[in-house]
């Protein structure tokens, strides 16, 4: 039974922590009962989070740095689990006054006036985590307070008397955890009057200066980019935050599936009425690891898991759209279906001058081919080796059917017949497919045809258009021919 009063609190034997000794303490406990922590944040196990578990065993303030997407304010969430589940506080307390160690004039009167009888309440862990996210709007008023001349004129009180302060957000995260956002967006001499609450534990609001021991668990996120495009850390107080801690991008697909299947927010009925290829769901996630290695893409920006979280829900629902359209009652996702995803991720990179060039859009598609490039090799023999082997090629059939001037337009729209009908004229091309891959159901089959057409496109054997709503394909050279003439009639135009 809780407490009510603060006799009964006494009675009760409770023995009060600071907020760093309260994490360290259920720290201890869950690495000595082998209990999973940070549920839900993956890829960190072997760096991350022994990092931050050694701060918060330490004791320290925090700065997560890193790039976008990386997780660091979910992080900055999942510590408030560590709390205990409920602590005691002066009833009516702004900043919550521990009853037995209070330090606002408000909670030191009540206990000197009402002693054992001073109503006591519980604050859940749920309560104690302030965030607040730093733009260059954000003032010392926000953040730590100011003299409200209306209280002082309400209680006849002077500018002298602490009873005017109004008690900013960090105050009132007395005991708890604070978390403040994008640190270098802070304006400079923001991040200067944060000095002495990290240290000497006062603060100073229009020359009133009060002592006040706040307890707080300081955690701080940003971005390596702001230091250079936005601002900087001041190195004050970059001296002040005990512990730094980098964070990264899944090292693997098959992390970066996990978080990508864990975050996506998809419908039982897209669950259930639309099945999703393992290699569909791999080159999604190959698109991102592509455009973390683009010579069109700010690297120092980032690209954000969030890409591919989009770019997946976008694909579901490309393929979800054309079972609607075509009034089917199930439906797979196909490689034409990548289109869809075009506009997630020409929203989540940032080009560098040569991919503003190139535009987003030509920049995304460019993404999408290597990705194809890159796992091809992995369901079939590479194109150009075969091509050169003294062996059969096993792609000569397609590529002939082509270059006797055959052409096809895979739509994302199309109904399945259709489809099957478009990729069962190209000759040799389900040949191929049942060659290395004899055990398939027929759905993921038709899914190999066209990857084998992507895949010949990508190595050059075959020309790849982009529509607005799938792909084509042609001869290579006819295609090349085409684009030569244009060009002349053009010419000869002017």
């Amino acid at each position: 039974m809780q407490a009510k009063t603060l006799g009964q609190l006494k009675a009760s034997n409770y023995t009060p922590l600071s907020v760093k000794d309260e994490l360290r303490k259920n720290l201890i406990k869950q690495l000595q009962n082998k209990e999973a922590g940070f549920e839900g944040i993956l890829g960190y196990d072997e760096t991350v989070i022994p990092e931050l578990q050694t701060a918060i065993l330490s004791r320290h303030n925090v700065l997560l740095l890193g790039l976008r997407g990386q997780a660091k304010t979910r992080i900055a969430r999942l510590m408030v689990n560590l709390l205990d589940e409920y602590i005691p506080y002066v009833a009516g307390s702004e900043i919550f006054d521990d009853p037995l160690n209070p330090i606002s004039w408000f909670a030191k009167n009540e206990i000197a006036q009402k002693g054992d009888d001073t109503p006591i309440m519980w604050q859940h862990r749920s309560d104690r985590y302030t965030e607040k996210l730093a733009t260059p709007d954000v003032t010392v008023a926000d953040l730590i307070g100011d003299v409200d001349p209306i209280k002082a004129a309400t209680l006849k009180l002077t500018y002298n008397d602490e009873r005017v302060i109004h008690f900013g957000l960090i105050p009132r995260a007395h005991r708890s955890i604070f978390v403040i956002n994008e640190l270098p967006d802070l304006q400079a001499r923001i991040q200067v009057a944060l000095f002495n609450m990290l240290q000497e534990k006062d603060i100073q609001i229009r020359g009133f200066k009060l002592r006040l021991p706040l307890d707080i668990q300081f955690v701080f996120t940003a971005n390596p980019e702001d230091y250079t495009n936005r601002g900087s850390i001041v190195t004050p107080l970059k001296d002040r935050i005990e512990s730094q801690i980098l964070t990264h991008y899944p090292k693997t697909v098959e992390i970066a599936k996990k978080i990508t299947f864990q975050e996506a927010k998809l419908t039982p009925e897209q669950r259930a009425l639309i099945e999703v290829d393992g290699l569909l769901k791999d080159l999604v996630e190959q698109v991102a690891f592509e455009a973390r290695k683009s010579e069109f893409i700010d690297q120092k920006s980032g690209v954000s898991a969030r890409l591919t979280i989009s770019a997946y829900e976008n694909l579901i629902s490309t393929a979800e759209r054309r079972m609607l359209v075509n009034h089917e009652s199930a439906t797979f996702v196909r490689l034409a279906d990548l289109s869809g995803i075009i506009p997630a991720v020409t929203g989540k990179i940032e080009l560098v001058y040569e991919g503003e060039l190139e535009g987003p859009a030509k920049v995304a598609h460019t993404l999408i081919g290597k990705a194809i490039k890159h796992l091809f090799a992995r369901y079939f023999p590479d194109p150009e080796k075969a091509k050169k082997s003294k062996n059969a090629n096993p792609y000569t059939k397609i590529t002939e059917w082509f270059t006797e001037g055959n052409t096809i337009d895979i739509a994302d729209d199309l109904i399945l017949l259709e489809y099957k009908k478009t990729l069962m004229a190209v000759d040799g091309l389900h040949e191929v497919v049942q060659k290395f891959h004899p055990k398939l159901s027929e759905n993921q089959t038709l899914i190999l045809m066209e990857f084998v057409l992507h895949g010949l496109a990508e190595f050059s054997q075959l020309s790849k258009n982009y529509l607005n709503n799938g792909f084509g394909f042609s001869d290579m050279f006819d295609s090349l021919f085409n684009v030569d003439l244009a060009d002349d009639e053009e010419e000869d135009f002017r």
